[in-house]
């Protein structure tokens, strides 16, 4: 806890002199009764009356205490920090051309891929992640961040509806995927940096090709994971025809042998994942990567917490006004 407002506290000095006064202003007015003999006296009971009769002294001491503590504007924390944590930086480039569309992966590619990415994420709380789309054109949409509320928000987002809306072109651009998330990684001074590349298709647009993109890559210290989805043969694809849709048969096309280049030029890793389960175990085997330390600046938000200390100051000025009415009266 800290006080924003700590010169308050100097309205404490007052409680010294009235505590002075209070207890000489106590002895002088006690009264007296002169007897001859006080022995009869030894064994009379005493009032509850007498072991109250300070409480409200008390109780206005502790309220204008408490009133000083809620003036100086009590806080929670609220601060930037830096500490290391154990972590890796890591940008998921994932496919969103129309073809993530296909459905032998369920309930397609696209939503069995966001799903597991999500995990994946979930599953590294300490990692800095971002995310790269790319179809027929590559864009960052999220840079790499440990705010992973934020990444797994996007990821859910995910979709093919830009290609379908025409704000990118339909397509595979591998090698533009791999350059942009290359431009969120070249900076960074992780001692371990990866791309995770997952694509349906074979590279056919971009300026760059793929393994000038892994070429680059190497360079700069970064490794590539290629991710190969769809299984051997034909997938089911729902086909427009009008305002509908009807599933067809289309034959899956991976350049596997481009996807394996690039992850070896990277000392990297190919993987295929012709269903759901296989799609789960790579994303595992990735999660073994080795980590590295990473600073990180967190943000912690101030919460103002006066009430409390205004709400006893209340109370403690209620119970000496009814100890004084109904209890302690006195006659004068």
């Amino acid at each position: 806890m800290t006080f924003a407002n700590l010169i308050a506290f100097l309205l404490l000095i007052p409680l010294v002199p009235y505590i002075v006064w209070y207890i000489l202003a106590h002895k002088k007015s006690q009264p007296s009764l002169r007897v001859p003999d006080t022995h009869a006296y030894i064994r009379a009971p005493q009032s509850w009356k007498i072991y109250t009769i300070h409480a409200p002294f008390v109780l206005r001491i502790i309220a204008w205490t408490l009133l000083v503590f809620a003036l100086a504007r009590p806080q929670s924390s609220n601060d930037w920090s830096n500490r290391e944590i154990e972590g890796i930086d890591i940008m998921l480039a994932m496919d969103i051309s129309t073809s993530m569309l296909a459905q032998d992966l369920k309930p397609n590619r696209v939503e069995a891929a966001k799903t597991v990415a999500s995990s994946f994420v979930a599953d590294r709380p300490t990692d800095n992640i971002g995310l790269t789309f790319f179809a027929g054109d590559a864009f960052t949409q999220c840079p790499m961040t440990t705010d992973h509320a934020v990444v797994l928000q996007l990821l859910q987002n995910m979709g093919c509806d830009q290609v379908q809306q025409g704000l990118i072109h339909d397509g595979t651009a591998l090698g533009m995927g791999i350059a942009n998330a290359l431009t969120r990684l070249e900076n960074s001074k992780a001692k371990s940096k990866v791309i995770i590349l997952l694509t349906d298709g074979v590279n056919n647009m971009g300026d760059i090709s793929p393994l000038t993109a892994a070429d680059m890559a190497k360079s700069l210290g970064i490794r590539v994971y290629t991710i190969g989805v769809g299984k051997n043969g034909l997938a089911p694809y729902p086909y427009p025809v009008g305002n509908t849709y009807q599933i067809v048969n289309l034959p899956v096309e991976i350049d596997e042998q481009v996807l394996t280049q690039i992850a070896q030029t990277t000392d990297g890793q190919y993987y295929r994942a012709t269903n759901n389960d296989e799609l789960k175990r790579v994303y595992s085997d990735i999660d073994k990567l080795e980590k590295s330390k990473l600073k990180v600046k967190e943000y912690s938000k101030k919460f103002e917490m006066f009430q409390i200390f205004g709400i006893g100051a209340l109370i403690c000025l209620l119970l000496e006004l009814l100890l004084r009415i109904l209890l302690l009266r006195r006659i004068p």
